[in-house]
């Protein structure tokens, strides 16, 4: 009963708001590589150096959930959240790996469709969490979660789409091959972002 009326930390929502800005920044430097294909080299260590910062956020959240007694929502919402932000650049990051590792400098149309849609679906996780955090709105958090869904449902078509037209029109296996795994990382991280929207959803639920 104590609990209740303590002080929440609030400094969560930093490392959530901190999360979802650097993914931001990731996806959209991975939009840039994919549809620019330049400086290839350099963009997937640009890529790279900003998974490691997401890590450093991630660990951060982790150490002040241990010292922490009040907290804004239930301590395992907390955990499950910053992991699955954390997870979104971790499979940006696998993806752009990838390019470099198999060589890869034409892109598909669906590579560059899909990386706009982790833009823009890191755009409403970043809005859906800012309204979060001043615990008024629901309405509009839950709004913001419904696009997520729709654009996890896009990219889930756009990989059937992209995978289907590979197996019809590419006659190199081994390219075949590289082209789906970069897909699958990416439909991965839409998959990512609708759990983190999903999570976001069960905080809201279970506070009205």
């Amino acid at each position: 009963m104590l609990k209740r009326f303590l002080p929440k930390e609030t400094v969560f929502f930093d490392y959530f708001e901190q999360q979802i800005a650097l993914t931001i920044i990731g996806t959209k430097e991975f939009l840039q590589l994919v549809t620019k294909a330049d400086n290839i080299p350099e963009r997937v260590e640009r890529i790279k150096e900003i998974e490691h910062q997401s890590d450093t956020v991630t660990h951060l959240c982790y150490s002040a959930l241990r010292k922490t007694f009040i907290t804004p929502f239930d301590r395992t919402e907390i955990n499950a959240l910053i992991k699955k932000l954390d997870d979104i650049m971790d499979a940006v990051d696998s993806a752009a790996e990838r390019i470099l590792l198999y060589e890869v400098t034409e892109f598909l149309p669906e590579m560059r469709e899909l990386a706009l849609i982790l833009v823009n679906a890191s755009i409403e996780l970043e809005h859906a969490l800012k309204i979060l955090r001043k615990s008024k709105k629901r309405q509009g958090v839950l709004d913001k979660c419904v696009i997520i869904h729709q654009l996890e449902n896009d990219g889930d078509a756009m990989l059937r789409t992209a995978i289907g037209r590979l197996f019809k029109e590419e006659k190199n296996p081994i390219q075949l091959i590289k082209y789906k795994e970069i897909l699958e990382d990416l439909e991965s991280a839409t998959d990512y972002a609708e759990e983190v929207a999903n999570l976001i959803e069960g905080v809201i639920l279970e506070e009205d």
